[in-house]
């Protein structure tokens, strides 16, 4: 298992302990076969950034590059605030304060900005701790859907 498949394990373990489900694939998928689904094909983005106080991403499938149209080795080590404009930080914020305190937060939609400074609106998002395994906080994870008309479709 290369790290890209390692990390998305760790997310999919995470969602599962705060949704009972894992992250949304097509069922015919092996686990290795998921995995790389997760990270190459899935229709909507994927990200994690760590638990610092300014928070640095982690790890981004293919899909949330493609929304924010910067290279993978710009995005991972950016300042995960970096991703909303000034105007949207704030709200952006108040979320990731409610994920902090209930562990997770569904249903969010709200603007992003891309690397060129357009901005893009996210989708019913779902923000997550991310958990070692003592069980501790390590940062935190979110799915959003780019295109409001295919939210939950996975093919």
């Amino acid at each position: 298992m290369c790290f890209q498949e390692s990390f998305v394990q760790t997310l999919d373990d995470a969602y599962r302990h705060w949704t009972g489900q894992g992250l949304p694939a097509p069922a015919h998928l092996d686990s290795q076969q998921r995995l790389a689904w997760l990270h190459s094909h899935a229709p909507y983005s994927l990200l994690a950034h760590d638990g610092a106080a300014d928070p640095r991403f982690t790890y981004v499938n293919e899909c949330a590059l493609k929304c924010f149209k910067y290279p993978r080795e710009t995005f991972i080590g950016m300042p995960s605030r970096f991703s909303a404009s000034e105007l949207d930080r704030a709200a952006r914020q108040v979320l990731l304060e409610q994920v902090t305190a209930n562990g997770i937060a569904e249903g969010y939609s709200g603007w992003r900005v891309d690397a060129h400074g357009q901005p893009f609106m996210i989708h019913a998002g779902v923000v997550w701790t991310l958990l070692d395994e003592a069980g501790r906080a390590v940062g935190q994870a979110a799915l959003f859907w780019p295109d409001e008309q295919r939210v939950g479709v996975l093919a």
